[in-house]
C-alpha cells in the first residue's frame, strides 16, 4: 500500500460502516429493493472500474438477443445530459455516454437506455409500446433499488476483491463481503493459458457460497484493426510507427497483446472515461506526421475511439475485442438462457 493510500485508510474504516449500514438496511427490508415482472439481469463488480463489465454485457447481448426483445439500462458515465434518455438517431456519446455509444453503434435491434435512478429507468422502458422482455443492468452491482432476478459479479484476474480495501485506500466500492449477494462470478481478463490449480487456488480464495457458480474469461482481440473506411490487417502494423492512446482504467492487457504480436508502440495514457477537446486531438493527429514517419497511425480503443477520435481522420483506428468464457461456455450461456426462460414464464 502506498503512503497515501495508508494515511486515508482511517477513512476506509468509515466508508465502509456507511456501506456496510446500507446494505446491512437492504437485507432487512428497512430499505426497499423494487422488484419487476420480467427477467433483470445485473452486471457489476466491487471495485472502482477495469473489470470488463461492457465485454460482459456485449456478450450477454449476442447471447439474448435473438431470442428476445432487449433492453440494456446504464447511468451514462460521463455523459452531459441527466435524467432518463432512450437512445435513438441522434445521440451522441456526450448525450448517453461512450459505453451506451458503443452498444448503439454496434447493436441496432436493442433498446439502449441511460438513468442514472435505475428503478425509473426500468419503469420507462416498460411504459413504451414496445416493451423489452429483457433488461440487462450495466454497473449496477450497488444499485440496490432494483432487486434483479440474477446478479453477475466481475473480479478481474490479477486484482481480486479479496486482495483490495475499501476506498479510499482501496478500490473497493464497498466490503468484500458484497460478493454473497452474486448469483454467478465471472474472473475476467485471465490469460489462455491459465492452468487448473490456478483456478482451484483463485476459487478456494474468493470462497464462493454454496450455489454461486464461478467461471473464468479472457479477452479475445480482433484481428484486424478497424476505422470507419475499413480494416487494416494487424501484421500491417509491424514495422510501422504506433502511437497507442487509451482512457481505459487498465490499458496493461492491450499493452501485452500488442507486444505479444510483435507491435512496436508509444504509449499515451488518459484517465477513465476521459474526454478529449478537440484542440487536444487535433495535436494529438499533428504529432503523428512530426513522430519521423507519415505511416504512423494512432490505434486506440473502441471506448476511447467513440468518445474521442471517430470520424477525425482516417489515420485512427480501433482494435475491438470480445469477452470468452473459458472452458465451460456452454454451462455459463445455459445458465443464462434457462433464467430467462424460467423468469418469462413466470411473468
Amino acid at each position: 500500500m502506498s503512503l497515501l493510500r495508508k494515511i486515508l485508510f482511517p477513512f476506509s474504516l468509515l466508508f465502509g460502516a456507511v456501506t456496510g449500514i446500507r446494505n446491512w438496511a437492504y437485507d432487512r427490508g428497512w430499505l426497499a429493493s423494487v422488484s419487476f415482472p420480467i427477467p433483470v439481469i445485473a452486471v457489476g463488480n466491487l471495485s472502482v472500474g477495469g473489470t470488463g463489465k461492457t465485454p460482459m454485457i456485449e456478450y450477454l447481448m449476442r447471447l439474448l438477443q435473438q431470442e428476445n426483445a432487449l433492453a440494456v439500462l446504464s447511468r451514462g458515465y460521463g455523459r452531459k445530459t441527466r435524467g432518463y434518455l432512450l437512445a435513438g438517431p441522434s445521440c451522441t456519446a456526450e448525450t448517453i455516454g461512450d459505453e451506451p455509444m458503443q452498444y448503439v453503434r454496434k447493436f441496432g435491434s436493442v433498446q439502449v437506455a441511460v438513468d442514472e435512478k435505475r428503478v425509473r429507468g426500468i419503469q420507462n422502458l416498460l411504459s413504451q409500446e414496445e416493451k423489452p422482455e429483457v433488461v440487462l443492468l450495466d454497473d449496477a452491482f450497488q444499485h440496490r433499488q432494483v432487486r434483479a432476478g440474477l446478479y453477475i459479479l466481475l473480479s478481474a484476474y490479477g486484482k481480486l476483491f479479496t486482495d483490495d480495501r475499501l476506498l479510499p485506500a482501496g478500490d473497493l466500492r464497498e466490503s468484500a463481503k458484497g460478493a454473497r449477494r452474486a448469483d454467478v462470478i465471472v474472473i475476467t481478463k485471465c490469460p489462455e493459458g491459465i492452468r487448473q490449480k490456478e483456478k482451484d487456488a483463485i476459487r478456494k480464495k474468493i470462497a464462493a457460497t454454496e450455489g454461486q457458480r464461478v467461471f473464468f474469461s479472457t479477452i479475445a482481440y480482433h484481428g484486424k484493426a478497424v476505422n470507419q473506411n475499413g480494416e487494416l490487417p494487424l501484421e500491417e502494423l509491424r514495422g510501422r510507427q504506433v502511437l497507442l492512446v487509451t482512457g481505459i482504467a487498465d490499458a496493461s492487457p492491450l499493452r501485452r497483446f500488442l507486444s505479444s504480436r510483435g507491435i512496436s508502440f508509444r504509449h499515451l495514457e488518459y484517465g477513465d472515461h476521459e474526454k478529449l477537446t478537440k484542440r487536444h486531438v487535433d495535436k494529438l493527429l499533428l504529432s503523428l506526421g512530426k513522430a519521423g514517419s507519415a505511416e504512423e497511425i494512432l490505434l486506440t480503443t473502441e471506448k476511447d475511439y467513440v468518445r474521442n477520435f471517430e470520424g477525425k481522420d482516417e489515420r485512427i483506428y480501433y482494435l475491438p475485442i470480445r469477452m470468452e468464457i473459458l472452458e465451460k461456455e456452454e454451462s455459463f450461456n445455459n445458465l443464462i438462457i434457462e433464467y430467462v426462460r424460467e423468469s418469462k414464464g413466470n411473468s
